[in-house]
């Protein structure tokens, strides 16, 4: 029926019949998400009686079941945690959001705001709000996502206005800096900051834009450009943001190295996934920062099939350096799939006590929270070595098997035969000798702002 829906006979549907399906489809995507959330809330019954058997600590009891639900969901075990908090509070607290999620009166992203606005307040104020809004089903046509969360904080702050309170004042002390990837090799950096220093932070961004536009002959950048420099440059106190010191990882073939491969190459950043960069920016970055003094190279190698082997150091291999090496053949991302969060532990497949060796490939990257669920009972997991890929296998405590491949690498090119062949680490080491001997290989221009 669903392959019949979303094959070639759609196109030919009346419009009409078009838009009746989308909404039968729309309820039925809220239906059987409400089916998820009581499967979740009776597998992490299921995992905690188990557990209890086992011996488990009842602390420790529940570990792996929100793993367990954002993998059967292809989503992070941090989704996983949230989406199965989300329906214990519905089938335990809010019976009415609940109700109408099963409807399909309500998405799941819009009864999980409700979850949300009410998690400061008391089981019996947060049922109070989950009937004003969701018993009547009247209540909420029409209404839209912002106007729900305005609503049910509205109703908080009635409710118990203490509560609140004192929400906003823990939020002041999770401020914080955080930074991510965005299209076109820009990043985003976010400040999370308490709502009158973050007013008072752009009015001043806002006023130096302002002042740099009506000087004399004006700024020919736009109002947004200035006030991003201006942040970069307060923040630096630099008056050159281009001059900023800077050590990067880059992983890039030699092809890509010398100017004459297109691979985009990939630069590690601490703190976030890393970032493909096409091949040409890839040489202005690594010119440019040879021309100021500000970067370090790191190079590393890889066997014929496209697997990292080895990286060049100017010390002995050691855990720290072993620690790096995973860090950029994962790609400075947890290897747990669907995870996407930054690595923060490297830990053994085969664990040290069961003999497994500390080397590269009984080793991988994961995030601080994977690295703790794959200790819980019933979590196993393997290396499967006839892959040229590094690749392991989780199983979970359902029986249940998830693959995670190490992210293939850019291949260095193919050398062409010699009575004495170099090898091509060799190659590629001369390849960087020349290039920090003479800037040789590399053209570019400084790109205008």
């Amino acid at each position: 029926m669903l392959e019949q829906v979303a094959g070639p006979a759609i196109a030919s549907l009346e419009s009409p019949v078009a838009v009746d399906l989308i909404a039968a489809l729309e309820e039925l995507k809220s239906t059987v998400c409400a089916a998820q959330a009581v499967l979740s809330v009776a597998l992490d019954t299921a995992e905690r009686d188990r557990q209890a058997v086992a011996g488990v600590p009842a602390r420790r009891r529940g570990q792996g079941v929100a793993a367990q639900v954002g993998l059967a969901r292809r989503e992070s075990p941090h989704r996983g945690s949230v989406l199965l908090g989300a329906a214990k509070v519905w089938t335990a607290e809010m019976p009415h959001t609940f109700a109408a999620l099963r409807a399909g009166r309500l998405s799941e992203y819009r009864a999980m705001i409700l979850v949300a606005e009410t998690a400061c307040l008391e089981r019996e104020d947060r049922a109070e709000v989950d009937r004003l809004l969701c018993a009547d089903p009247a209540t909420l046509d029409g209404v839209g996502t912002r106007a729900l969360a305005a609503l049910a904080r509205g109703h908080a702050a009635r409710l118990d206005p203490s509560a609140v309170v004192r929400r906003a004042r823990r939020a002041e002390g999770e401020r914080r800096v955080s930074i991510r990837p965005a299209p076109d090799t820009m990043c985003y950096l976010s400040a999370l900051v308490p709502m009158k220093h973050g007013i008072a932070a752009f009015a001043a961004l806002k006023t130096a834009a302002d002042l740099a536009r009506t000087t004399q002959g004006g700024d020919p950048r736009g109002h947004g450009q200035i006030m991003a420099d201006t942040l970069i440059q307060r923040i630096t106190g630099l008056a050159d943001p281009d001059d900023i010191p800077v050590t990067v990882n880059l992983v890039l073939s030699d092809t890509t190295l010398l100017g004459a491969g297109h691979d985009p190459a990939h630069l590690d950043t601490p703190g976030t996934s890393p970032a493909p960069v096409p091949a040409q920016i890839a040489r202005e970055l690594i010119a440019a920062g040879l021309d100021t003094h500000a970067v370090w190279l790191r190079r590393l190698y890889a066997d014929p099939h496209g697997q990292l082997v080895a990286m060049s150091t100017t010390q002995r291999f050691h855990p720290d350096g072993l620690a790096t090496f995973l860090r950029l053949r994962d790609q400075g991302i947890c290897r747990t799939p669907y995870c996407g969060a930054p690595i923060r532990h490297i830990d053994h497949i085969t664990p040290a006590a069961a003999g497994g060796p500390t080397d590269a490939t009984n080793s991988q990257g994961l995030c601080e929270a994977c690295n703790h669920t794959k200790q819980a009972p019933g979590w196993t997991q393997t290396l499967t070595p006839e892959t040229h890929q590094h690749t392991v296998v989780t199983t979970t405590p359902t029986g249940h098997r998830y693959a995670s491949h190490a992210p293939p690498p850019s291949t260095p090119a193919p050398q062409p035969s010699r009575d004495e062949p170099e090898t091509g680490r060799r190659v590629v080491d001369l390849a960087f000798e020349r290039l920090l001997a003479t800037h040789a290989p590399i053209e570019y221009e400084r790109r205008a702002a």
